[in-house]
């Protein structure tokens, strides 16, 4: 059975925020300054990061085990509504909120950062997974700058021509998938300055940039900056979102809940 915290008892209504995004973040700060105590918040993280962001409201560490579970989470809670601000690149969660919202017939909103947009000087070669962009890095490139996570690294290990710079958000548990003579590990988290970028491709002369097309503002930089130098960017394309309401800023996110609550206030939700 799912146990409110003591902060949640008290508020009139109540969100779950999926998250692990800065977007999640600034979303929580921006309801309890809109909101105040009008909204309950708890937000959901997956637990991959050790040193998450500290967020208003109550935090959830840890998957739900799947729609059913999500859908009686929900109930058990009496959760009035959801906004999906995970990662793009989460499709598994965002799928299981979708079937999990509508079990619950609890309204559902997905925060989603709009998509990179091509410039004409960019040379991008936009492929499905890691595995095709494996194929693609030898005839682009020998000194390879990656950011696309460490569970997308093991394709590339069986590259024995090319050396790669690798940047995670943390310092993972598990070694890197690749002899420790063809990578170097930096650790950082953005948002980063385009000079930033641009000095640390050319301070380890990179020949090709590979990402995630996550969007939004945080890690565009190293876009601008492989513009700027003329270099190849192979870009893993992001799942489409589930279906249903989004938003692509935090402004209509709020503006969202606005009408979710007049529509509460018109018919109060019995609570038992």
């Amino acid at each position: 059975m799912t146990v409110l915290p003591a902060t949640m008892l008290d508020a009139a209504h109540r969100l779950l925020i999926l998250g692990g995004t800065g977007e999640a973040a600034d979303l929580a700060d921006a309801i309890q300054s809109r909101f105040g105590a009008r909204i309950g918040i708890v937000t959901s993280l997956a637990g991959r990061t050790e040193h998450p962001r500290v967020v208003p409201g109550e935090r959830r560490i840890g998957g739900f085990g799947g729609p059913q579970e999500l859908s009686r989470y929900l109930r058990e809670g009496r959760f009035d509504f959801v906004i999906d601000a995970t990662h793009p690149f989460a499709a598994k969660i965002s799928a299981s909120a979708r079937i999990a919202c509508d079990a619950a017939r609890v309204p559902r909103l997905v925060l989603i950062r709009p998509a990179w947009q091509r410039d004409p000087k960019d040379r991008w070669f936009e492929v499905e997974d890691a595995q095709s962009a494996a194929k693609l890095i030898p005839d682009l490139g020998k000194l390879v700058f990656v950011t696309v996570g460490r569970r997308a690294l093991a394709p590339f290990a069986g590259l024995t021509g090319c050396w790669f710079l690798i940047r995670l958000v943390e310092r993972p548990k598990d070694p890197i998938p690749l002899p420790n003579n063809r990578y170097e590990l930096i650790v950082a988290r953005g948002p980063f300055a385009v000079g930033e970028e641009r000095a640390l491709m050319e301070r380890y002369r990179i020949d090709v940039l590979v990402a995630k097309a996550s969007g939004g503002i945080a890690t565009e930089a190293k876009l601008l900056a492989a513009r700027e130098l003329g270099l190849p960017v192979i870009l893993l394309s992001r799942p489409a979102p589930e279906p249903g309401e989004m938003a692509e800023n935090i402004g209509q996110a709020l503006d969202w809940l606005t009408r979710m609550l007049e529509r509460l206030d018109e018919i109060p939700p019995a609570r038992t």
